[in-house]
């Protein structure tokens, strides 16, 4: 099975075609940016791969979404222009979402805009932040407030690099890929939901199908008006739960951040709820879906103090328009409404649901 798509490459010859399109573009100058764990791990696979291993210089950034700030960005921009980084250079982005992110921000902007390539090393940068082209950075504890949209040169999937991931990277991916099937099809999503890394062909395979939806949906829609708003089902309270959470854990109280997928997941049980009582989701694959997902993330506790704030967050959400907060919800799984609003009540009820499930 081939698998290639519009600049994505995920079969055996991926690294071909990644050498191929250096040999296009003629970098002057190729910068790898990378995270302190992807620097470890990733960093020397890369070069075994590639036959433009000379004139490489490398980035690093900490580990982790609190460095995915303007802050970092003035870094990585001074660093660029201090190695001599000129408007035909290339960056490389090996890592997780918050390096593809930020990366793909980088090249966009630095010198107003060089090539970049996405090599995605975690399963949710696999599976969602590497494709579709969004780019960016965070605004203090708010989500992707800033950023352009533009798609890399090329995205290269190498699922080998997932064997460096603990398994808590691997679940948080995971949730996308649920996400992938209540938003696109049944038959996707009775896939997905037993999803394990024990087959690795069949785990290869739902990989490369949850790429697949997720791109199908950005090319028909790449600058989200309609329907690439469906991607952030179950994001909308769970950007504002993940944002909580890290601004709490910064002020040392006793919560603990969340990885993007745990709260994704979270939000998908909620958004869920909402589209049981706005529009008859049915009962039993509410359930369904609820039971699959506590039976692999924890259980976050969340008091009312804690759910006022989060409601408090959902004005930042990128898919509101004026003082609307607007959700995406569903029929049924594949059938989906957008630009929804839901009242904080139905909100509270459905944290209800979440701690007594």
């Amino acid at each position: 099975m081939k698998k290639r798509l519009n600049k994505i490459y995920g079969d055996t010859n991926a690294w071909e075609s990644f050498n191929s399109q250096l040999d296009i573009l003629k970098p002057t100058k190729i910068f790898i940016l990378t995270d302190e764990n992807t620097k470890e791990h990733c960093f020397d696979v890369f070069l075994t791969k590639t036959t433009h291993n000379h004139n490489i210089h490398s980035l690093t950034i900490p580990a982790g979404e609190n460095h995915k700030t303007i802050v970092t960005c003035l870094h990585l921009w001074n660093q660029l222009s201090e190695m001599g980084a000129d408007r035909d250079s290339l960056l490389i982005n090996l890592g997780g979402g918050v390096v593809t992110d930020i990366g793909g921000f980088i090249a966009c902007t630095y010198r107003r805009g060089i090539s970049f390539i996405n090599i995605p090393t975690s399963l949710l940068a696999m599976v969602d932040a590497s494709v579709g082209g969004k780019n960016g950075v965070d605004l203090g504890n708010l989500k992707n407030q800033i950023g352009v949209i533009k798609t890399p040169n090329q995205v290269i999937i190498d699922t080998a690099f997932l064997n460096t991931l603990p398994p808590d990277q691997m679940t948080s991916g995971w949730a996308e890929m649920l996400k992938h099937g209540l938003i696109y099809s049944e038959e996707y999503w009775d896939k997905v939901k037993n999803f394990t890394n024990n087959d690795i062909e069949e785990a290869n395979n739902l990989i490369w199908e949850s790429i697949c939806i997720k791109n199908e949906i950005v090319t028909e829609d790449p600058y989200e008006k309609g329907r690439r708003k469906t991607l952030n089902y179950g994001h909308t309270l769970g950007h504002a739960i993940e944002s909580y959470f890290m601004h709490a854990s910064e002020k040392n109280t006793k919560k603990n951040e969340l990885l993007h997928g745990e709260a994704v997941a979270i939000g998908l049980i909620l958004e869920t709820y909402i589209s049981s009582q706005l529009f008859n989701f049915s009962k039993e694959r509410l359930d369904e879906v609820t039971t699959i997902i506590n039976s692999h993330f924890r259980k976050v506790e969340f008091n009312e103090e804690d759910i006022s704030e989060i409601i408090k967050l959902l004005i930042y959400d990128k898919k509101n328009k004026g003082d609307s907060i607007y959700f995406v919800l569903l029929n049924d799984i594949g059938d989906f409404n957008i630009n929804c609003t839901v009242e904080n009540s139905l909100i509270y009820e459905a944290f209800d649901y979440y701690k007594n499930f």
